[in-house]
């Protein structure tokens, strides 16, 4: 049985671990994983499916609630073999895992959002995001792990 103190791990080990667990996630439903050596696009590693369609995955980690993103130089919403990979950490559970098409940004709401920051006195990147509250959570139902990774076994 893992640890599940999350505490215990600081945020560049909580990212890592949501990586490696992301992979083993998919590797159990006997699709192939790929990791990329260099991490400067963005992609952490790719998936074939069962159809030999290639798609890249992009993981991202929250401990609790929160907000989460990827810049937009590294996140193309019209990249229909891209996906987010998002890992919810919760004290004494297992993560929460959620995968989730990058075109979900296309339409954004309350929970996936599209942040340019091109006011006056804004220096942050553009970027797509994630809201996450205990009120909003349910909106990420229908991207549960479980459910979605059924596109790719098909």
């Amino acid at each position: 049985m893992p640890n599940m103190d999350w505490t215990k791990l600081n945020n560049l080990q909580i990212g890592r671990y949501a990586e490696y667990f992301s992979k083993m996630e998919f590797a159990s439903y006997g699709l192939e994983v790929y990791t990329s050596e260099v991490d400067d696009r963005g992609i952490d590693f790719i998936v074939r499916d069962k159809n030999g369609r290639f798609c890249e995955i992009q993981v991202k980690s929250l401990r609790g609630t929160g907000y989460v993103f990827a810049q937009k130089s590294k996140f193309d919403i019209t990249n229909r073999n891209l996906y987010l990979a998002l890992l919810r950490f919760e004290a004494g559970k297992l993560p929460d895992m959620f995968l989730i098409p990058a075109q979900v940004w296309e339409v954004p709401n309350e929970v996936f959002v599209d942040r340019n920051y091109d006011k006056p006195g804004q220096k942050s990147a553009p970027e797509y995001g994630i809201n996450i509250s205990k009120r909003n959570y349910s909106i990420l139902d229908n991207f549960k792990f479980e459910k979605t990774v059924e596109c790719f076994l098909k």
